[in-house]
Formats: C-alpha cells, sequence, structure tokens
C-alpha cells in the first residue's frame, strides 16, 4: 500500500470528535527540531503538509494529518529544549503525556524519532521506557543519517539499535529520500 492522499485535518489540544472516529492512529514523537515536520513531508510526498522550522518547538498542538482517507498521522509537540516559557513547556508535555499515555486513545503504531548525530538522548530514553511500560508498538527512526560520515552512521546505527532492543530501527534521510519505503510499510503492518 502507498501513501495516495495527506491533508491537515486540524490542531487539537484535549479529546476531539476526529481521535474518537474510529480511524487508526500512527503517532510522531521526538525532540524539538528533529525533524519530525520533514519526515511527515517526504512520507506523504508534499513539501508543505506539515510546517517546519529553523527553530525548536513549532509544534503546539497536536497534527492531524488524514492519510488514505483510512487513518491519521497524528504529529505530536517535540520534547526537550523549545524556545519557550517554561511554563508552556510544561503544557506541551502535558499534552504529549495526556495523548499518549491518558487519553483512551489507542495508537496503532508510534514512531519514535531519534536525531542521527546526537544519538539516543536522555530524553529519548526516559521516553522510549515509557511506552514501553505501556505496551505501545514502537518503530524507532534514526533521522538525518545524510549529516554522517559512513563510518560514524555504522558506529551511531549499531549503538542505537543496542540501546533500543528489539524495535525496528530504520535509518532515514528526508534529504536524500532513505528510507521512505521501510517506514511506510512499517506504518502501514497493523502487527510489525
Amino acid at each position: 500500500m502507498k501513501i495516495t492522499s495527506a491533508e491537515f485535518v486540524k490542531g487539537v489540544t484535549g479529546p476531539d470528535a476526529a481521535l474518537e472516529d474510529g480511524r487508526p492512529q500512527i503517532a510522531f514523537i521526538g525532540r524539538s527540531n528533529v525533524g519530525k515536520s520533514s519526515v511527515i513531508n517526504s512520507l506523504t510526498h508534499q513539501k508543505n503538509l506539515a510546517r517546519t522550522s529553523s527553530f525548536p518547538g513549532r509544534t503546539q498542538e497536536i497534527n492531524l494529518f488524514l492519510i488514505n482517507r483510512s487513518f491519521y498521522l497524528v504529529d505530536l509537540p517535540g520534547y526537550g529544549y523549545a524556545k519557550a516559557s517554561k511554563e508552556r513547556q510544561e503544557d506541551l508535555q502535558r499534552l504529549i503525556y495526556w495523548y499518549l499515555i491518558e487519553a483512551p486513545y489507542r495508537q496503532q503504531k508510534i514512531v519514535l524519532i531519534i536525531d542521527a548525530k546526537a544519538g539516543l538522548t536522555d530524553t529519548d530514553k526516559e521516553m522510549l521506557r515509557e511506552l514501553e511500560s505501556r505496551g505501545k508498538n514502537i518503530v524507532v527512526v534514526l533521522n538525518k543519517i545524510d549529516r554522517l560520515k559512513k563510518l560514524a552512521l555504522e558506529a551511531q546505527l549499531q549503538k542505537v539499535k543496542t540501546a533500543v532492543g528489539g524495535h525496528m530501527l530504520i535509518p532515514y534521510s528526508s534529504k536524500k529520500r532513505t528510507g521512505i519505503g521501510l517506514l511506510t510499510d512499517a506504518m502501514l503492518q497493523k502487527n510489525a
């Protein structure tokens, strides 16, 4: 199956009818400035579907994108550093926690995006542990691999692979269009 259509539905900050319409939800989560929007845009073959920004913390709501009129890509705010007040950062963290942990919505998959250069940070490890403890179906994407030379990339892949255990790990580059097919397949498989 391919992604043939993608449209922005709305940004939400709490319970919403769109989240309750029975369509599967695939959530994208990662640190601020990890490139979630670029990954979503490359997957959907649309340059400006998700807003990209050069400064961290652009996503301030849970953004819903309807894919193939059959499921949602759910773009969550980034965790960690953001150019926002401490109070606003805490609000965003609560929103993420609410959607992933407290709300009754079940995600078919959670795509955890890691920066290839930074590797698995403490906040990434914390998020991964939290998701694992809740039995979430996780795919890990090592994004921006084009920024590393071959040997450094191989070393980083091995390090991250060891750290994430049995979760599928996909090397990804929006710029070079690497990993798009693998991630699309992983998202569309119900029990992978």
